[in-house]
């Protein structure tokens, strides 16, 4: 027995110095990274107060069902600056990268958002195209100009059918760039919702997915490693159809393949995590999915190191009904001077400093 107890006691001395060496190797090996932070954001109708009378903006206007006035309009603009401004600054000390945006009506608000004192001084430029979602809705992207240049992006067009009436929803918004000197590929998206049901919406999203496919595949042939990264409010969970037969989305890294896809939100909605919340069920509609490029250690420049939900305290409902969910805009009581009804995500990336 004694001879048991002191083989017991010595395999934990070495599992305590294993760990004890893994967390300060862990905390010398960052020190020695280049972090950066790429972001997604629903951010719940960003609308100025203007009646854009090509689209059923009405309720969004000083006059309509939500009485959006100028002051209400500024603190949303407020919010969701200081909101983006403080995202991913945990580990990587600075503001995002690359933020994709949804729910955004027009140019006008993200100049409004980025000309905010939470953000002006990281001089962030625009990328954005006018879709033709009926609501007026568009996806959008920010960068930090200093450290990421453009070199192409085009919206391509959502063609959805419903008995020969098309479905107008919003286009999908691809992003080529060079990010602190390697090319990447960004796909802003956000899918049909489950409007009228999910089972009988699926056909859109899947169609989504679809085009999705075709865009990476598209970049594949210039480049078989290109280094790709899918962000949106997809309306859809990590393990729906859309996600797991039309992309083909892997949750374990030690399954990917080159040209593979990496979908790091799939374990995360396992563990019960989600970014907006129904009748007291979660989803995890906002998502990433990587290629397997920026996954294999053996590549050069920068890789995927981890991915979050950004959940701070103020982003969310404290007390009542709905405690617990994101603190939006408007709730079941009317205006609150929230922020949205997405807790928005993020994923770092990681390069080793020369």
């Amino acid at each position: 027995m004694k001879k048991l107890k002191k083989y017991i006691t010595a395999i934990y001395l070495v599992i305590g110095l294993y760990l004890t060496t893994s967390e300060n190797l862990y905390c010398q090996n960052m020190r020695d990274y280049h972090i950066e932070t790429i972001a997604f954001y629903n951010v719940e109708n960003l609308f100025d107060t203007v009646d854009d009378t090509l689209t059923f903006d009405d309720d969004r206007t000083a006059l309509g069902k939500d009485n959006w006035t100028k002051e209400r309009y500024d603190v949303k603009i407020a919010n969701i600056s200081r909101v983006l401004a403080e995202i991913g600054t945990q580990e990587s000390k600075k503001p995002p990268l690359v933020i994709g945006l949804c729910e955004i009506e027009n140019k006008k608000v993200l100049e409004d958002l980025i000309a905010h004192p939470n953000l002006a001084q990281f001089n962030y430029k625009i990328v954005h195209y006018d879709s033709p979602d009926e609501r007026g809705i568009d996806v959008a992207l920010l960068y930090r100009s200093q450290s990421f240049v453009v070199t192409n992006s085009q919206a391509r067009k959502l063609m959805i059918y419903d008995e020969d009436k098309r479905d107008y929803t919003r286009d999908q918004l691809v992003v080529s760039g060079i990010a602190l000197g390697q090319e990447t590929h960004f796909i802003v998206n956000h899918w049909p919702s489950r409007s009228g049901g999910e089972a009988k919406s699926s056909y859109k999203r899947e169609k989504a997915a679809m085009l999705n496919k075709r865009i990476i595949d598209s970049i594949y042939q210039e480049d078989p490693k290109a280094r790709i990264i899918g962000m949106g409010d997809f309306n859809d969970d990590p393990t729906n159809k859309s996600f797991k037969k039309f992309l083909q989305t892997k949750a374990e890294i030690q399954d990917l393949k080159e040209g593979d896809l990496y979908n790091p939100m799939e374990n995360m909605l396992k563990r019960g995590r989600g970014t907006l919340a129904y009748r007291d069920s979660w989803n995890l509609f906002d998502q990433f999915y990587l290629s397997e490029s920026l996954l294999n250690r053996t590549s050069e420049g920068f890789q995927y190191y981890k991915a979050g939900i950004f959940n701070a305290p103020y982003l969310i409902t404290q007390g009542g009904q709905y405690r617990g969910y994101p603190m939006r805009t408007y709730g079941s009581s009317g205006y609150q001077p929230g922020y949205s009804d997405h807790f928005p995500v993020y994923l770092y990336l990681i390069k080793a400093v020369e």
